[in-house]
């Protein structure tokens, strides 16, 4: 799905150099899910994920909106 590889792409170049082993797991967890249910995440049209990947969420969303 180009949209999400150019969101992905954006975020990594900007936030892993910062990221934390335990972000790194959350972001990990949620990179296993399809394509499509990950899109509906990052989007903000979908609020199914664990609590603890909120906070890499909210910057996938982030990223999403620049």
């Amino acid at each position: 799905m180009l949209e999400l590889d150019l969101v992905l792409d954006s975020f990594l170049r900007r936030h892993l150099p910062d990221l934390g082993e335990e972000q790194l797991e959350r972001l990990a967890e949620l990179l296993e899910r399809a394509d499509p249910e990950l899109w509906d995440i990052v989007s903000g049209r979908s609020e199914r994920y664990d609590p603890r990947q909120s906070g890499i969420v909210s910057l996938l969303r982030t990223e999403s909106a620049t």
